[in-house]
């Protein structure tokens, strides 16, 4: 239990000597919008999510046997939203070369935009979301986790995909039994930070506060963008990608 926990603190707070930096905290902070953001998107946007993607495939299949509550159009819309943050990430992984500061900085910059975007288009067009506000907040959320999930996975920081929970939680329990140690500390730190998330965001949007989940995650986002801004300039050797 002592060794769980002294894993959980370095991933809270990187030791000088950190492999990864000071990128830990910040994948943990995005995480946190990772929960935010579905949690409204699912409850407000008509059971569409914006980031876990396997849902939203699943949710088709649902849709187009004809369960109600759910627009095919819609969970198409946030798949092809995504594919292009996702593509705009790799993207920005060029640009921004080996440096791995620079280039969570300028992702988490342009996923700040989209993010206020999509909360300033719920402050305009408050809900029910239809027809354009609709189309614009999957459009503008989806293409923000799109680029998200691509800039951790350049990152390559170990369990902390930001978007994506599955393969943390089989690792904690497979490796258990495994003899490589299930690093339930490290691992179970992510799914905390997406929960309360989920439930903040949740609590928000079912309070009748749709815009105040939106702009929760906005002023998540401004946060790592300036510590992220910090960083530009280090030449520590975490900054190297592998």
């Amino acid at each position: 239990m002592r060794q769980h926990l002294a894993d959980a603190a370095r991933l809270l707070v990187p030791r000088r000597d950190d492999p990864h930096g000071p990128l830990p905290p910040m994948l943990l902070a995005l995480t946190v919008v990772t929960g935010l953001v579905d949690a409204f998107s699912y409850l407000a946007l008509g059971h569409v999510l914006v980031a876990n993607m396997t849902g939203n495939v699943v949710f088709s299949g649902f849709a187009l046997a004809g369960a109600p509550g759910f627009q095919w159009w819609a969970l198409v819309l946030a798949v092809a939203a995504f594919l292009l943050g996702a593509w705009t990430g790799g993207h920005l992984s060029r640009i921004f070369g080996l440096h791995r500061g620079r280039h969570l900085f300028g992702a988490s910059f342009l996923e700040l935009a989209l993010v206020a975007g999509a909360w300033i288009t719920c402050l305009v067009a408050p809900p029910p979301f239809v027809d354009w506000p609709l189309t614009a907040l999957i459009v503008l959320l989806g293409v923000g986790m799109g680029l998200q999930n691509a800039t951790a996975r350049a990152l390559s920081v170990p369990d902390l995909t930001t978007t994506v929970l599955t393969l943390t939680l089989t690792g904690i329990a497979a490796d258990a039994t495994s003899g490589q140690g299930s690093r339930l500390g490290r691992r179970l730190i992510p799914v905390l930070m997406m929960f309360g998330g989920a439930l903040t965001g949740a609590a928000l949007v079912v309070r009748g506060h749709d815009a105040a989940a939106l702009g929760v995650a906005t002023m998540l986002l401004a946060a790592i963008v300036t510590a992220a801004a910090v960083t530009m300039r280090s030449r520590g050797s975490w900054t190297a990608r592998a």
